[in-house]
């Protein structure tokens, strides 16, 4: 199991980073302002510690402007992974980002397995089930892990599950019980 750090903590990326423990890292916009630095001043230092992906996300919700955001974020190096939430013009960007960019995407807000199932089909390189806002609902988030694992198995997709939103360790353990590729 790959495990990304959830942060935008320069100093604790490369912290742990240089441990082995980071394999990637997610990132948002309200996380890049907390740090106090610009959003591509922040990727950028970022992709300069880490070898692997580094989720930076869109803000717009129309596609046309989740495109054009999308452009300016790919600019600033080559492992950044553009980041866009689980609506219509989001999969539509997942597709464009996949197929016009050539980059990965991780597909964002995910509560079910249906979606999890549309950004598979729509060119994800990760999905992102929010696991702790799941069991917020009363509804099981680990088990959502379960389902999408077993349609992901079943069609061979190769999108993958990225668990966030993550509450308790044993959302980690359970994670790796069920076989999801990454937790953040």
């Amino acid at each position: 199991m790959k495990f990304f750090v959830d942060t935008a903590d320069v100093k604790e990326i490369k912290d742990l980073y240089q441990l082995g423990l980071v394999d990637g890292v997610t990132t948002n916009p309200s996380l890049i302002l907390k740090s106090g630095g610009s959003i591509a001043e922040v990727t950028r230092q970022i992709c300069d510690i880490v070898e692997g992906p580094v989720s930076a996300e869109v803000v717009a919700t129309e596609f046309p402007q989740m495109m054009k955001e999308a452009q300016v974020l790919a600019k600033i190096a080559k492992n950044v992974c553009i980041k866009v939430p689980l609506t219509l013009d989001g999969l539509k960007a997942c597709r464009a980002i996949r197929n016009d960019l050539g980059r990965e995407v991780n597909v964002t807000l995910c509560f079910s397995a249906n979606q999890a199932l549309l950004a598979a089909k729509a060119g994800a390189t990760f999905i992102s089930p929010f696991v702790g806002r799941v069991d917020d609902t009363g509804a099981d988030g680990m088990e959502l892990i379960s389902e999408i694992r077993t349609i992901y198995d079943n069609y061979d997709y190769k999108t993958e599950i990225l668990v966030a939103s993550v509450h308790t360790v044993n959302h980690v353990k359970q994670a790796a019980l069920i076989g999801a590729d990454v937790i953040t």
